[in-house]
């Protein structure tokens, strides 16, 4: 397994740039499974997740041509409607692919989606809402079977809670239903957003999309489009927060500061300076950093997806951090690593306290899901001395070449095979 190799001590400075969307990408790739047309999606970033969705695509019937960052399928017919363990084990956003493969050609077999162990991502929400567009669905074996032979029909759906798979796979399924279909407690995330741009192009009716009420008028077929995917507002995230842990001067390029809000917040409250007009520049304070609480939530509420970030950002401000994960129970596996090189975190239930400012020293420690690797690489940045981060595949899943761009902004950071 690859490892990265950090030695901390340099503040970053100059540009660094977003890619893509990963949690965009995932779901429009999905989408192209709804028409028999070509589908282009351009700034599709290259990591582990998007290479398992194309491997899917193709083995369901797609023909994927990968050019750079553009991505060409065309799915003429659904060969096999089925997304098998072996390849999705991995992903759980393979659930993308039940509504579409459901909606098209009446049948699926998917998989239980796997992914990071970061607590439950029910897929019984997704389920309800097929159901109710008038699916039959089996539960064994591991696999999620569901038929629909005479098609899909417009419902209500209303959310328990809030999902954003479970959003976008039902937006996807209700599409190509009969009748209108309206999703109560949606999600409103950008990235529902950028889905349902696509499906417009692609000739669906959608209003109210990045709303919590979204209202679908089924069509009986759909077309090719053409679509370019919004930037990646976590990696964006990530490399601010390396920008303000660090002490330096970035700016962080090709992304959306309107994605950015609650994270650029909580950064200005902490005493950094950040400016966005069409990028996001951000700058140090000589005073240094100051303890903020914080507590995830949905948009445009601060992600969970950059919770270890901040977590790691929060050991080198001074006071007491309360740190709150509303989203996922278990969460907090990056908080042990942390403590390894010196961090004091205390954690209690779904809340971590986190206390600094505190002396970071490297350390051999181990990345446990996506987001808690990006947390580790942060915190290396500023330990004393060399940090060895193992299973580092699990940020290949969702940031290309962090490594990279992280070195040419001035960190001391290099791959082992």
């Amino acid at each position: 397994m690859d490892k990265f190799v950090i030695t901390g001590g340099n503040a970053l400075q100059g540009e660094i740039p977003t890619n893509g969307s990963k949690n965009s990408a995932l779901p429009a790739l999905a989408a192209a499974l709804l028409t028999d047309e070509p589908v282009t999606l351009h700034r599709i970033p290259k990591v582990r997740d998007i290479r398992t969705m194309q491997r899917l695509l193709i083995d369901i019937g797609s023909q994927v041509e990968v050019d750079g960052e553009t991505v060409r399928l065309h799915t003429p017919r659904i060969v096999s409607p089925e997304a098998p363990y072996e390849l999705v084990k991995t992903m759980r956003a393979s659930s993308l692919v039940l509504g579409p493969l459901v909606a098209r050609s009446g049948r699926a077999r998917v998989s239980l989606p796997g992914g990071c162990a970061i607590g439950a991502r029910p897929i019984n929400l997704h389920i309800f809402g097929l159901e109710q567009l008038g699916a039959r669905i089996n539960q064994a074996y591991g696999y999620i079977e569901a038929e629909a032979p005479g098609g899909l029909r417009g419902a209500t759906v209303q959310f328990e809670r809030i999902t954003v798979t479970g959003t976008e796979d039902l937006l996807m399924a209700a599409v190509l239903a009969k009748g209108e279909t309206v999703l109560h407690n949606a999600a409103r995330e950008p990235e529902v957003v950028d889905l349902a741009d696509l499906l417009i192009a692609m000739g669906a009716r959608i209003e109210g999309a990045g709303t919590s009420t979204i209202t679908i008028q089924g069509v009986e077929k759909l077309r090719g489009a053409e679509h370019t995917i919004i930037p990646d507002r976590i990696e964006a995230g990530t490399f601010l927060i390396a920008g303000a842990i660090t002490g330096g001067d970035v700016t962080v390029t090709r992304c959306e500061p309107a994605h950015l809000e609650a994270l650029v917040s909580k950064l200005q409250q902490s005493g950094v300076v950040v400016t966005q007009p069409d990028a996001c520049t951000l700058r140090a304070k000589s005073g240094g950093l100051h303890s903020v609480d914080m507590t995830t939530e949905e948009f445009p509420g601060f992600a969970t997806d950059l919770q270890a970030q901040y977590m790691a950002l929060m050991t080198q401000a001074e006071g007491i951090a309360i740190i709150v994960e509303t989203i996922f129970e278990n969460r907090f596996m990056h908080a042990q690593e942390l403590a390894r090189m010196g961090a004091n975190i205390r954690l209690e239930g779904r809340q971590a306290i986190v206390a600094g400012k505190r002396d970071l020293t490297g350390a051999g420690v181990i990345a446990s899901d996506l987001r808690a690797s990006a947390s580790l690489v942060l915190a290396a940045l500023v330990a004393k001395g060399e940090t060895v981060i193992d299973r580092v595949y699990h940020i290949d899943r969702g940031y290309e070449k962090i490594e990279t761009k992280l070195a040419q902004a001035g960190a001391q950071i290099r791959r082992v095979e």
